[in-house]
């Protein structure tokens, strides 16, 4: 009899083209054809890699789009010569391609039919989590998967261990998917779900919208998940039906190529509501939660931090003042967010000193906030409209947070220099108490609330330590030796490690990458490190940004390996891609905080040797074990990543 298998490993089975036995069960490293890949501005710099891996045609043109959202503020010739290279590139390969003004990535891959229930659609952006409101397997891939899915139509993949989240009874009135998550991240922080894919469950889903659970999925990025997957239910069937008569109308931006699979009819959504999925009875799961929906209040994260949680009744008493608000971003600038946000401003005036920012999630939203006059409300209490991207989420065009500001935004991240400089403060909250704050001039809600304590339970099952002997394969390193930096923090995001003004410019050398790496972190770590230095880092590891450059920069500069208590998968991932090691070892990472750490932001320590063909790492005159290194990582180093691992891929059938 099959083994019983959660809802995530049966979406990963139907799209592995290699997997075991028993189908893509948690931790099988698989190969998989994703029904889609999304890139947006960063197709420019796949499309190097791709030409780069030898290939000449795109292998399925119906599975990339394109999706422009990120600098579209920067009008200088070289932008726009950059999309205008990016544009002509999918005319030639017949892809689907969306230009700057379309909306953000996300929401057009949503809002254009791409992502359906059951499927799995990637995207080379961290937040492709959203794709799991619409019980589709979504999850971020990095530039060079995206590449090598448009050579071969696959790559590599490791199915992660698989949460439960069971979500029971409802929310209170006025309290929203933004304040679920933001209540997850803060309840449940210690990396409870890190690396997992979320599947969430219970009485409670049916209550939530469709644009609250987008909410809720895209920031499972930030609690650290590399999926957030709701079930496939009433709520999700009649969304899809309403996008079906909006594609009937054929009210559909972009550039379309023939036999896009992007769209699809009432028919479709009721074959595939026939044949939906569901987790089996007695499915495994690695770690189980539930959180009461009605013993959430609003919530803030921060300051440039997510997972610092505050009620709005305690923050609100300290009336913390703003000079920022900002409405916009993948997840939180939908048509809700936006008549919500009006709700609170209409008739009132942003209070002097602050300016409000406001930008739609896509052109197609904004449009209808327009129609029904919630877009006029925002304009006239004194917002500033910015077009539908990301702009000032990453730090790019108008409206940055500046030196000795305090700002409150409706967006996801608020990492340390991510909005603008990094000695401003930023707050996350919801899109009514973004606009309750902006009006009010400091962070409040519009909406009085009890202090309530959120309630909630977690159980986990047991985790090996690892340890044993590896099968090293030829031109692999047994054992590599040097100095450890030990980066005492967890949740070193990758604007620390790489800055985020860095991250489009495509015409930085090596050379020019290595110098910059921890600039927004601990810029001492560069003058006095050393190529064959190893780094040391705290839980998270590489969290954030799915740029490579956090990757590629430490190997340029001459890092031999990165190890850490646990890392962003997608940092892993793209680590791996690059020839870069990284493996977890929490003990050694305890061993040297007890020892070494002085409450710096790094430390350098004693030598340390990693000795691959046992798994340990001696340090200190003690042995820490960590998971052996599989073939499959091994190859992917000794090849210097993961093109020429495509690049053989592609000799070999030519």
């Amino acid at each position: 009899m099959p083994k019983p298998r959660t809802l995530v490993e049966k979406i990963a089975t139907r799209f592995a083209s290699v997997a075991g036995p028993e189908g893509a069960m948690q931790g099988d490293f698989v190969t998989i054809r994703p029904k889609h890949v999304m890139t947006h501005d960063n197709t420019g710099a796949v499309i190097p890699k791709f030409k780069q891996l030898g290939a000449t045609r795109i292998a399925d043109p119906r599975q990339p789009v394109f999706a422009i959202d990120h600098d579209i503020q920067n009008t200088t010739p070289e932008n726009l010569g950059k999309y205008a290279k990016i544009e002509k590139f999918a005319g030639e390969h017949g892809v689907d391609f969306y230009p700057a003004g379309t909306g953000i990535s996300h929401q057009v891959m949503v809002e254009q039919g791409y992502v359906v229930p059951g499927s799995m659609v990637v995207g080379s952006d961290s937040h492709s989590n959203l794709y799991g409101a619409l019980c589709c397997l979504g999850t971020p891939v990095v530039r060079t998967d995206a590449a090598s899915i448009w050579a071969t139509g696959v790559t590599w993949w490791q199915v992660p261990p698989v949460a439960r989240v069971v979500l029971r009874g409802a929310l209170r009135p006025g309290v929203v998917g933004k304040d679920v998550i933001v209540a997850l991240c803060g309840y449940f922080n210690k990396d409870e779900v890190l690396n997992h894919a979320v599947e969430f469950t219970g009485e409670g889903v049916a209550g939530l919208s469709m644009d609250q659970r987008m909410s809720i999925a895209n920031m499972t990025t930030e609690w650290g998940a590399l999926a957030g997957v709701f079930p496939f239910d009433e709520v999700l069937k009649k969304y899809l039906q309403d996008r079906a008569d909006y594609f009937a109308a054929g009210r559909r931006p972009g550039t379309r190529r023939a036999g896009s699979l992007g769209g699809y009819t009432r028919a479709d959504v009721e074959a595939w509501w026939a044949a939906r999925e569901e987790a089996d009875a007695g499915a495994s799961y690695a770690a189980e939660l539930e959180l009461d929906l009605s013993s959430i209040v609003p919530h803030v994260s921060g300051p440039n931090d997510v997972k610092t949680m505050h009620a709005l009744p305690e923050i609100e008493g300290r009336r913390v003042a703003i000079q920022k608000a900002w409405l916009m971003s993948c997840v939180n600038a939908r048509y809700e967010d936006l008549a919500a946000a009006a709700g609170v401003v209409r008739g009132r005036k942003v209070a002097p000193g602050v300016e409000f920012y406001l930008a739609a999630a896509s052109a197609d939203v904004q449009a209808r906030a327009e129609a029904d006059g919630h877009w006029g409300a925002l304009v006239e209490a004194g917002a500033t409209v910015l077009p539908s991207g990301c702009g000032t989420c990453i730090g790019l065009g108008r409206g940055t947070i500046k030196a000795g500001e305090v700002g409150i935004s409706a967006t996801n991240r608020n990492f340390e220099g991510r909005m603008g400089d990094k000695a401003g403060l930023v707050y996350l909250g919801s899109p009514a108490v973004v606009a309750a704050s902006a009006v009010a001039g400091y962070i409040c809600s519009p909406t009085k609330y009890d202090r309530v304590e959120a309630k909630g339970v977690f159980r986990r099952s047991e985790v090996p330590a690892g340890g044993g002997a590896a099968s090293i394969i030829a031109g692999f390193p047994s054992r590599v030796a040097g100095r450890a930096w030990l980066l005492d923090k967890d949740n070193l995001n990758t604007d620390g490690i790489y800055a985020g003004k860095h991250t489009y410019n495509d015409a930085m050398t090596p050379e020019q990458m290595a110098g910059v790496i921890f600039e927004n972190y601990d810029p001492l770590i560069l003058k006095n490190a050393r190529k064959g230095d190893i780094i040391v880092g705290g839980l998270n590891f590489g969290t954030g940004s799915s740029r490579e450059q956090a990757a590629t920069a430490l190997k340029h500069f001459g890092v031999p390996c990165v190890i850490a208590a646990s890392f962003s998968e997608t940092y892993k991932r793209n680590a791996f891609n690059n020839g870069l090691v990284c493996f977890e070892c929490p003990a050694l990472v305890a061993h040297l905080r007890a020892k070494f750490g002085k409450g710096e932001r790094s430390t350098l320590c004693p030598d340390i040797s990693v000795e691959y063909g046992s798994s340990e790492v001696a340090c200190d005159g003690q042995r820490f074990p960590f998971a052996a290194l599989s073939p499959v990582a091994q190859e992917l180093v000794v090849a210097g990543g993961a093109e020429e691992v495509v690049r053989r891929r592609l000799a070999a059938v030519s």
